[in-house]
């Protein structure tokens, strides 16, 4: 997204909002317990035991308490945040305020011991013959079919909250905040993830390079779309959709209704594969746990739809191999590895960006003393991965030098976390109140709709499948304990 007039872009202030909280975390290493406030949610049958504060220092605060005050904290710095990006500061308070209640409440129901027990101990713990086995993280599919409902039943309430949903401004915060979870795993299974990252990068040049040549000549060759609608779509079917729309039609100077129609079939399409990959990789990819990862960092365009995509993936194959096998796999490196190639993607941005400017400048329009600025990557270049690789580098960097500071880094990190999880169910709900079916089909998208189906049910999922097959077939996640 880029900078406008009216203030700085959600880009930059994911940034910050992602680095603040990172940096309040690492109290931990000076005796500050700065963020242990952070509310906690246990799978449950008793509601009233579900909620608690994730620092035993903060129990005073019980579990309504460390609610409320995850709330305001959170109310507090994205207030600020709207204040940076000149929104209306009243709607965004009253908007966000509805985001994070409706979210939350989809998160504790996520975490009912019926949908989200996955082990026999779990089960004769909570007393319960049965449960759907999806972790907690069903929470997301129930933030996002929330949204739905919302955004498609009622229009009334979606418009009155719009300052509040803010899908990329979420997801984009969460990812700078996982960067540092990562980098805590990473640092205890180095090896791994150094493949994990390798593999992740060959992938996405291999898949975007196929994937963007085929959907502009479709889009030009049988739908006879002109150049400036053809690189804008082939942009957002093939990469982070809707980032990567916006900076391509930016780079070749296309119409602003562009990008935006082609933004909005991005967010269509992601809630559709978001409600039916994950599904389809567990049936079949179960035993295959981070080709499926990488799949969805491939497949699943827009930042919040592959990282939720691959956050359930992980949930789905964590039970099912728990279940079949025995084997619990630890936490986070299916979704990371979606992250690394969904962020390896979005780097790529700025750069492919980059030569269009300069192809459509210097080939295509050919402009009689117009040049190409090399300022333009940076211009196009999405500033939260800066907040990834920081957080993910620094405390990468503390496990390796000092393991005896890891327990202090797992700690922090994992309060860091519970924001980061607050920020995800955020963003699938958010994403859900955005697909309004009926005013998308309403301003003239069959066309494109048709173009981005074909190719992307057609060739990229399949393609992503197999390029991700070629690299991560036989990497498996560490077992936890």
């Amino acid at each position: 997204m880029e900078e406008t007039k009216q203030g700085v872009s959600e880009d930059w202030m994911s940034l910050w909002i992602g680095l603040f909280i990172f940096i309040l975390s690492l109290g931990i290493f000076v005796g500050a317990d700065i963020l242990g406030f952070g509310i906690n949610t246990a799978v449950w049958t008793n509601l009233s035991k579900a909620l608690s504060p994730i620092s035993k220092a903060y129990s005073g605060l019980g579990g309504v308490g460390s609610l409320i005050a995850t709330y305001l904290f959170l109310l507090i710095i994205m207030t600020i945040g709207a204040i940076a990006l000149k929104a209306n500061i009243k709607r965004f308070i009253g908007g966000f305020t509805a985001v994070f209640l409706i979210s939350y409440i989809c998160w504790i129901i996520g975490s009912w011991a019926h949908l989200a027990a996955t082990i026999p101990p779990d089960m004769k713990k909570f007393g319960i013959t049965w449960s759907l086995k999806l972790t907690a993280e069903g929470g997301f599919i129930i933030a996002l079919v929330a949204g739905l409902i919302v955004g498609n039943f009622f229009p009334g309430f979606a418009a009155a909250i719009k300052e509040g949903v803010r899908p990329e401004l979420y997801i984009k915060t969460a990812i700078v905040i996982l960067g540092g979870f990562l980098g805590i795993t990473a640092a205890e299974k180095l090896g791994l993830a150094t493949a994990v990252m390798f593999r992740g990068l060959c992938a996405i040049v291999e898949a975007y390079l196929i994937y963007w040549a085929l959907v502009y000549f479709i889009a030009r060759k049988y739908f006879k779309f002109s150049r400036e609608w053809a690189a804008p779509l082939a942009s957002g079917i093939s990469i982070c959709g809707v980032s990567a729309a916006i900076a391509t039609g930016a780079a070749i100077k296309a119409r602003p209704k562009i990008p935006i129609m082609v933004s909005s079939l991005v967010v269509i399409f992601a809630v559709v594969e978001l409600l039916v990959l994950p599904f389809i990789a567990e049936k079949f990819l179960w035993k295959e746990p981070m080709v499926a990862g990488a799949w969805m960092g491939l497949a699943v365009k827009t930042d919040g739809a592959a990282v939720a995509s691959g956050a359930v993936t992980e949930s789905l194959i964590r039970a099912k191999t728990l279940a079949m096998t025995g084997a619990n796999y630890k936490e986070g490196w299916m979704m990371g590895t979606a992250a690394t190639v969904k962020v390896f993607i979005d780097i790529f941005i700025g750069i492919w960006a980059f030569i269009l400017a300069i192809i459509w400048c210097t080939v295509i329009e050919c402009k009689p003393g117009e040049k190409f600025r090399p300022g333009q990557i940076w211009e196009r270049f999405p500033k939260f991965v800066i907040g990834y690789v920081i957080t993910f580098l620094v405390i990468l960097f503390i496990g390796m030098n000092s393991p005896g500071l890891i327990k202090n880094a797992k700690a922090a990190m994992g309060e860091g976390n519970i924001f980061r999880v607050i920020f995800f169910v955020m963003t699938f709900f958010t994403i859900g109140v955005m697909s309004n079916f009926k005013k998308l089909w309403q301003e003239g998208i069959g066309k494109l709709a048709a173009v981005y189906l074909i190719c992307l049910f057609g060739f990229i999922i399949w393609i992503g499948l197999f390029i991700s097959w070629i690299f991560f077939h036989g990497v498996f996640p560490p077992l936890a304990g």
